[in-house]
């Protein structure tokens, strides 16, 4: 890697970075704050080149695997909404499976996406709750993305993110999620929590992969 200053975070703005991995000509850094790895900005995919990889993607709203795969999320939230909820799918992509999910269980959801689903009108709202799922290692600003984020939930409502934790830096170069040319930016339960810290908000990792943020009332 050429010599050059560390980036700062993304997500929490930090200074004290790391070099992580040079792999397949990209560089990745480590914040030893909030202890999320992440691409160099140097190498962020285009727009165009983002919508062309997302649109490879199968998620059918009938395939019962990817509905399984949607309730490591959909299940601990649902148990902690009131009835008849108004909540927002944030990042939800070409097919809105998990905003199905959401309607089906009474829940009214209103769909985002910067490019499947761009009509800004639901960002300006507030709801019960906003789901990100699989959606965050797609930001290339997480730390304005957050703070987008955490601003549509009223109090006492919840945002709800999925995404893949990263756990192991020697495992790091081989790790499929890495390998997705669209993720730049990689989280760890510690991350969330520092997120939830930061903004004086509770955390819950009810499962793997899956952490439920709640602003205070």
């Amino acid at each position: 890697m050429t010599a050059r200053a560390a980036p700062a975070c993304p997500l929490c703005r930090s200074p004290a970075t790391r070099h992580l991995l040079h792999a397949e000509g990209r560089d990745y850094w480590r914040c030893g704050r909030c202890e999320a790895r992440f691409l160099d900005p140097r190498h962020h995919p285009s727009p165009e080149a983002e919508r062309s990889h997302y649109l490879k993607h199968e998620n059918d709203p009938a395939d019962p695997g990817y509905r399984r795969f949607l309730s490591k999320l959909t299940e601990p939230l649902l148990a902690r909404l009131p009835a008849r909820a108004q909540g927002l799918d944030y990042g939800c992509g070409p097919g809105p499976v998990l905003a199905a999910m959401l309607a089906e269980a009474g829940h009214e959801t209103a769909l985002y996406d910067p490019f499947f689903h761009p009509d800004p009108a639901p960002l300006a709202r507030r709801y019960d709750f906003v789901a990100c799922s699989e959606a965050a290692e797609h930001f290339h600003r997480p730390a304005e993305e957050f703070e987008r984020l955490t601003g549509l939930v009223r109090p006492g409502g919840w945002l709800a993110v999925m995404t893949c934790f990263q756990t192991d830096d020697d495992r790091f170069r081989d790790w499929h999620y890495r390998r997705d040319p669209t993720h730049v930016v990689f989280y760890r339960e510690a991350t969330l929590r520092h997120l939830a810290a930061a903004c004086g908000w509770s955390c819950e990792i009810p499962v793997k992969d899956v952490a439920l943020l709640q602003r205070p009332r």
